[in-house]
């Protein structure tokens, strides 16, 4: 279910108002840093503005959500990143990858990512800012992009099967008119080319003037779901600049695998 599906209004044994609240918890997930406004959430999720407001209100009271009354506009809550630090294997593989997140930064100096998969959805879980004079951020630490936008994202659609790739293409299809750049004819050239290099290349797909690799990381014999990214400035990057960045990330990814051997 993405985030713009409601659960019918049939269901009575109380798994609608989870699936709507699972539903406000992603979109704010989208919103990072910048916070969403009642008004988007509703018109997002088609929901009456008193049933968004409602479980809005509930989900504060929880901790689940936070809410500046100032900017009228809600965030995730604390209670959200307490959840984040529970010690599961999950949060064990992600931190193993910090160390690498950090290099790749320091390295490239751009901003470095770590995505993860979730459903037809990659998020972010990791970010470090690079040292360049203009830093490139164009996504934050719990923001949720579909499979196909952006490098890191890309690289993870290009690690499914072909035939579950194409299912998740049509299904994010209505939300690429986002991007004046991307169709569904272009995300699926972008899937053959990250399939023929073995990294995705982004330019100015999501953001203007701003190119990234991606590189999703191996996962023995299971399909990948985590990717290694970075994004800078395209017009500071050339052939060569970029072949660089490439090879930092697997020398990267080879450290940290290396430890697993």
């Amino acid at each position: 279910m993405t985030e713009e599906q409601t659960p019918k209004e049939g269901n009575t044994d109380g798994t609608q108002a989870i699936r709507r609240a699972a539903a406000i918890l992603r979109r704010l997930g989208k919103g990072g840093t910048q916070g969403v406004e009642l008004a988007e959430i509703t018109q997002a999720l088609h929901l009456p503005r008193s049933t968004t407001h409602r479980i809005l209100k509930c989900l504060v009271e929880e901790g689940l959500v936070r809410h500046d009354t100032g900017r009228r506009r809600y965030f995730a809550g604390p209670l959200t990143y307490e959840l984040g630090l529970t010690v599961t294997g999950t949060a064990i593989e992600i931190a193993k990858w910090r160390l690498a997140v950090d290099r790749i930064s320091q390295r490239t100096g751009v901003t470095a990512y770590l995505m993860a998969r979730s459903g037809v959805e990659a998020t972010c879980v990791l970010k470090t800012e690079g040292n360049s004079v203009i830093r490139v951020i164009p996504v934050e630490v719990g923001q949720r992009r579909f499979l196909g936008i952006g490098a890191g994202a890309t690289a993870l659609l290009a690690a499914l099967d072909p035939e579950t790739r194409e299912r998740v293409i049509r299904t994010v299809s209505p939300h690429l008119s986002a991007y004046s750049s991307l169709t569904e004819d272009k995300v699926r050239d972008l899937v053959n080319e990250t399939l023929r290099l073995g990294y995705t290349i982004s330019r100015g797909n999501v953001v203007r003037d701003v190119i990234g690799i991606g590189m999703a990381i191996p996962n023995g014999d299971a399909l990948p779901h985590l990717a290694l990214s970075i994004a800078g400035l395209a017009s500071q990057n050339d052939d060569k600049g970029l072949g660089n960045w490439v090879q930092i990330i697997r020398q990267e990814i080879a450290a940290v695998l290396a430890l697993d051997s």
